[in-house]
């Protein structure tokens, strides 16, 4: 992946947290009793497995998504076949191995890695497995709900992609929103589904957040290793420093200026500048496209009216970010953000804290108790009294 040092320490403690967490709140699950109205008759929700689930992984974290999909499918009781991406295989490999060493039962945990046509389709037009679940962009969500849907009706969980907004009012706390904004952007580079993607700030701090952004990217160090601790570490492969360049030259075509970086390194790996870049034009395309990259895409505005109707103009809807001091400010956004997430004045992720999209950033939850629920079915059991 190219992770920095502290990257890999928080994706290693991530799978072991999954798992500590899941083993625990799977016993806080008990069967629902429901009262029978006439009194004829006594009526339980019970819980079981749902069967085997096949997860397919992308590559931005390869152990902490497999700890989201890992955890609850073996709490749950359900067997699990997990598909890595391609491009960063080798963790799931080791959670392989560390279970045949361990003699964990055979089958209950399958790692399998292969192209599409050889993997990918076979596992997802077999009728074995009951839940298709993945870490992935909309567009593979939408092969394998196609594919899948063939031959069985099965059940999905899915995080997609997202397009987070960025709101920054005149009356927010500048330094922590540019402390944040930064740290997110810059964060595995930027490679996160959750990254702010769209950078909206108020005309009177436009000025001050974007030198602020620009003072923090300047100042982060790039590179590789334990020792030279780097703030940031180079992207994934080829094909995603030529996306970036491809969006970048889009935008700058189309009006945007590149207030800082814009670049690939000339070095050995795939390292790009933390960039960024003003818009005047709120309709630009490149706010319209998941940027996956240390890009951050500045633009204007002068209403919460206005911004709203910015920050909702998208198909995705994973997380959205709002910094303000005004708690009527904040109220509003909480309840018109078009996002399965809404962080106010900060940003808090944890394996207890469900995380899932609206629109097209998915269905179903990963993280928190309510994972369980999509390896788990709910039957009805009645029994007539005498």
């Amino acid at each position: 992946m190219g992770k920095t040092w502290e990257g890999s320490e928080e994706d290693l403690t991530s799978i072991t947290n999954s798992l500590e967490y899941y083993s625990k709140e799977i016993t806080k699950r008990h069967d629902i009793e429901i009262e029978d109205k006439d009194g004829t008759h006594e009526h339980h929700i019970v819980s079981q497995p749902l069967g085997v689930a096949v997860a397919f992984l992308a590559y931005n974290f390869p152990l902490l998504n497999l700890g989201f999909k890992l955890g609850p499918a073996l709490a749950a009781g359900c067997s699990i076949i997990l598909k890595p991406s391609e491009f960063s295989p080798l963790s799931a490999y080791i959670i392989g191995e560390i279970c045949h060493e361990i003699n964990f039962p055979k089958g209950v945990v399958t790692v399998i890695c292969g192209d599409v046509s050889d993997v990918g389709i076979p596992l997802c037009e077999s009728k074995i497995p009951r839940l298709i679940t993945m870490i992935g962009s909309t567009e593979t969500a939408q092969k394998l709900i196609e594919q899948s849907s063939k031959t069985s009706i099965k059940r999905y969980s899915m995080e997609c992609g997202g397009n987070a907004p960025f709101i920054v009012f005149d009356d927010a706390d500048l330094e922590l929103a540019i402390n944040i904004g930064a740290a997110l952007k810059v964060g595995n580079t930027g490679q996160i589904c959750v990254a702010p993607n769209r950078f909206y700030i108020h005309t009177s701090v436009l000025k001050e957040f974007t030198e602020g952004m620009v003072k923090k990217f300047k100042n982060t160090t790039i590179g590789f290793g334990k020792e030279k601790k780097p703030g940031m570490g180079p992207l994934t492969n080829k094909q995603s420093v030529t996306k970036v360049e491809r969006i970048l030259k889009q935008a700058v075509a189309e009006g945007g200026k590149i207030e800082f970086g814009g670049n690939a390194l000339d070095q050995p790996g795939y390292y790009f500048e933390p960039t960024v870049i003003s818009l005047n034009n709120p309709k630009a395309p490149i706010l319209q496209e998941e940027i996956f990259g240390p890009v951050a895409t500045i633009v204007p505005f002068s209403t919460k009216e206005e911004v709203i109707e910015y920050a909702n103009n998208t198909n995705a809807g994973l997380a959205s970010y709002v910094f303000s001091k005004n708690e009527e400010t904040l109220q509003y956004f909480s309840d018109k953000l078009e996002f399965g997430e809404v962080q106010l004045n900060g940003v808090k992720y944890d394996i207890y804290l469900p995380h899932g999209g609206v629109k097209n950033s998915g269905i179903g939850v990963d993280c928190s108790t309510y994972a369980l629920d999509d390896y788990l079915i709910k039957k009805r059991v009645t029994k007539a009294l005498n």
